[in-house]
């Protein structure tokens, strides 16, 4: 410690005067101390001098045990040298008696394998000139294999002088063998009993022989004995489409007739799988000629009677020449396309193949099928890698066309038959509720599409896929068209008549039906094109698209939820006629709801259960947003379009807003379709508070109905204030400051006029957009009560009132008379006077 530290210490021990009384126990105690450190530090010097004289003893002796081990080992390495030396003089001389004894030994082996190849060259001459061919085919494997020994020694003139003269034999021996062949087929093998074991041991020659020479023996005979079928089978007889089916039957027979003849020849020489190539080919060639020559379109049924033979003779060679294997085109097909018929019939089939399956298990797990793969595996061909299937058929297939036209207009003219016979209503008991004709539509596209795939799985497949869109799409018009239409011409349009829908129950019903139907058609079409994808051939797979159908149906779906729309709101225009002549200002008291509100509850409560049953959630909820859509903000706008309220009035009307949205609200419970109640309540609130607001307005005292208005209301317009005073009774001075503080008010704020706005949510089917009204002209017009409003305020209105369709041409027109019925003058009031 330093001494501030020691004194800070000592202080700290002693810290009064009293305390210096231990001082010398203190002392004491140090000094003990110390003479123990002092005790402890001698002992470990001593120690430590100790243990170093230790270390140096032990590092000595190590040293020492190094050095005697180093001498220890070059000692045995100079006697391992020494004794290497002498076991190389010992075995230097046996080392030169193992070569030369190997050098004899190659010398004595060499020479009697000579002697062994010249004694087998001479006896191979003398067979092949006595033609003892069974003999001479093993002296062949024998010289063969003698002769594969003395290949380094091709420089020796003795050894090239036998390899010629062996060479020249197998010539000998190959003439004579081709020459013998030459009889067969003529005859000769009736009359002499010995010429087919002759020409069988002929075979065993050819087989010792290079393999060119078996090819070309082969290649002579396919081709000799196919000279007599080009030459019938070009002739102007037979060289026609309709005999084709006689060709085959021409090799079925040779086939048959020679089987015993043809027994000479080796099983793996496979001499009958090589004539079937070779007339496989033969016969498409020729065919191919007959098509091309045709001067004018074949005739299907013989174009089909052709290929179908064609395609069984196919099926035949393959199952043939594979073995038995079941692989064949029908069972392939049946694997892809019965997945889209279900049935009694494929359910058996499926339980009939899953039983034979396992009986052949079982049947080969007892061993009893051994005998049976034996003989498989000696027809079947090793590495031969050719497939009979379409190696002739494929010739047919640019000349289908004619088959595909014929398809596509059988199918249309069953189409136009469905579409006639149609009653446009469901069967009783039916669960679907989708129309007949539709099933009956992909009835007749399976059968076409199984026919077409047992001939074909290549381009004509595909095209005749693409007559099954056309055919679709056909369907697809022909539901569109029958959807209920509005009316049309100068009458309908004078009369404000253009374009409103009326519809039936009747009608209603089978509009729900085209739903459900074009929803059926759209998912159907979908298998459809997942099932040609799966069976047609990899090229064409990725072309295979429906989509464009699909998107026709989904348009016919969302065209027909908006006629069922406009069909309603059809149904409504009585109503709300009768609303506006209600005289609201007259009223008394407040009594029940008034007759009007009724009518709208009649018409849902008769419709909606109908619609509710028929339709899938989906789009029933999608029905309900549109009807939702159009109903409030036209209950909303028709409160404007009524004469002066008074305050009883004001509260009966309110009374009916309530009752009317009461309905709507219960619109999911009528059609019994309770999960599509959350979303829509809310919009259902939020359209017809617009109206509640508007009323309460109404409702408001003269003094306060500015800021009422405000509040309720604060998108609304001056116009709109004005056509609310009116509505109230004010006269037009009484308005006028009310006007001017309302416009104080509103001051810097620019309101445009414009419909509602109409919020769908987002229903599963395509939305047709509504276009927002538009106009380029700044002329005005009157409304009831004298006030003035702009063109674009009428034709926003009047847009709301014609269903959002007043935009364009003669709806913008008609748009204009609708709202000018009520005026008492003007240019569009004379198509409304007697």
């Amino acid at each position: 410690m330093d001494k501030s530290s020691a004194l800070e210490y000592i202080n700290q021990m002693f810290p009064t005067e009293a305390s210096l009384s231990g001082v010398e126990p203190l002392m004491q105690k140090i000094h003990s101390e110390i003479r123990r450190v002092d005790a402890g530090i001698l002992a470990a010097v001593r120690q430590q001098s100790n243990s170093g004289t230790k270390a140096k003893e032990d590092l000595a002796a190590a040293t020492h045990a190094v050095q005697e081990l180093m001498y220890k080992i070059r000692e045995i390495k100079s006697k391992a040298e020494q004794s290497e030396a002498m076991v190389q003089e010992i075995c230097r001389d046996i080392k030169k008696l193992d070569f030369a004894k190997k050098h004899i030994t190659t010398t004595i082996t060499a020479l009697h394998r000579l002697t062994m190849l010249v004694s087998a060259v001479e006896q191979l001459q003398v067979m092949a000139s006595k033609r003892q061919y069974k003999e001479a085919a093993a002296q062949l494997e024998a010289v063969n294999q003698l002769c594969s020994h003395f290949e380094a020694y091709r420089d020796v003139p003795k050894i090239n002088e036998l390899r010629e003269k062996f060479k020249n034999i197998k010539k000998i021996l190959k003439s004579h063998v081709f020459s013998d062949f030459s009889s067969l087929g003529t005859g000769k093998e009736t009359e002499e009993a010995n010429l087919l074991q002759h020409l069988s041991d002929a075979c065993l020659v050819v087989d010792a022989l290079e393999p060119s020479v078996r090819e070309e023996l082969v290649k002579n005979f396919c081709n000799k004995e196919l000279i007599s079928y080009q030459q019938i089978f070009e002739g102007a007889e037979l060289a026609k489409l309709d005999k084709t089916e006689r060709r085959y039957a021409w090799i079925k027979r040779r086939l048959r007739t020679n089987e015993e003849i043809w027994k000479i020849f080796p099983p793996a020489w496979h001499v009958d799988y090589l004539l079937c190539i070779q007339f496989c080919k033969l016969t498409r060639s020729q065919l191919v000629d007959i098509l091309n020559n045709l001067k004018e379109k074949p005739d299907v049924a013989t174009l089909l009677s052709a290929l179908q033979r064609t395609l069984e003779f196919e099926e035949e060679l393959a199952k043939k020449f594979s073995g038995g294997t079941t692989n064949s085109r029908s069972r392939e097909y049946g694997d892809d396309v019965d997945d889209v018929d279900e049935g009694e019939n494929s359910n058996k089939r499926i339980v009939s193949d899953i039983q034979k399956k396992y009986e052949k298990k079982l049947a080969l797990h007892r061993g009893g099928g051994t005998e049976q793969e034996d003989k498989q595996k000696e027809l079947l061909i090793p590495g031969a890698g050719f497939n009979f299937r379409g190696i002739i058929s494929s010739c047919f297939e640019v000349h289908l066309t004619v088959y595909v036209e014929l398809e596509e207009k059988t199918l249309m003219e069953h189409l136009e038959k469905l579409v006639q016979e149609e009653t446009w209503e469901t069967e009783e008991g039916s669960q679907t509720n989708i129309l007949s004709s539709s099933m009956q539509v992909f009835l007749i596209i399976r059968k076409s599409l199984k026919r077409c795939a047992s001939l074909t799985k290549n381009q004509t497949l595909f095209n005749l896929f693409e007559v099954f869109k056309r055919i679709l799409r056909s369907y697809a018009t022909k539901l569109y068209a029958r959807l209920p239409k509005g009316g049309t011409g100068i009458v309908a349009a004078a009369t404000g008549t253009d374009g409103q829908i009326k519809t039936s129950d009747r009608d209603e019903r089978m509009i729900c039906y085209i739903v459900n139907t074009a929803e059926y058609c759209h998912q159907t079409s979908g298998e459809l094109a997942e099932n040609v994808s799966k069976i047609i051939e990899s090229q064409f797979a990725e072309k295979i698209d429906i989509s464009d159908v699909q998107d026709e149906f989904s348009a016919v779906i969302t065209k027909a939820l908006l006629t069922l729309v406009y069909g309603l709101e059809t149904k409504f225009d009585a109503e709300m006629i009768a609303m506006t002549r209600v005289p609201w200002a007259n009223l008394e008291s407040v009594g029940d709801q008034s007759e009007y509100v009724n009518g709208i509850i009649s018409i849902l409560t008769s419709s909606i259960p109908a619609l509710g049953n028929l339709l899938s959630p989906t789009y029933f909820q999608f029905f309900l947003d549109k009807l939702a859509a159009s109903l409030g903000p036209r209950f909303y706008l028709n409160i404007y379009k009524c004469k002066q309220i008074s305050e009883t009035g004001a509260q009966q009307m309110l009374l009916d807003t309530q009752a009317v949205k009461t309905i709507l609200l219960e619109i999911p419970a009528l059609g019994k379709q309770a999960t599509v109640v959350a979303g829509y309540s809310k919009f259902v609130n939020r359209e017809m508070s617009k109206a509640e607001a508007l009323l309460k307005v109404i409702l408001s005292p003269i003094e306060s109905v500015g800021d009422t208005y405000r509040a309720l209301i604060p998108e609304g317009t001056p116009l709109e204030f004005q056509r609310i005073l009116d509505l109230k009774g004010l006269k037009k001075v009484d308005q006028q400051s009310l006007m001017e503080d309302f416009n104080k008010h509103n001051t810097g704020i620019k309101h445009h006029s414009m419909a509602p706005t109409v919020m769908t949510p987002a229903p599963a089917p395509p939305t047709i957009p509504t276009l927002a009204p538009t106009s380029t002209s700044s002329s005005t017009t009157t409304m009831p009560g004298g006030a003035i409003v702009s063109r674009e305020d009428v034709l926003a209105r009047a847009a709301a009132l014609g269903r959002g369709a007043a935009t364009i041409g003669f709806k913008r027109f008609l748009a204009l008379t609708e709202a000018a019925k009520d005026r008492k003058d003007g240019p569009f009031r004379k198509l409304f006077n007697p």
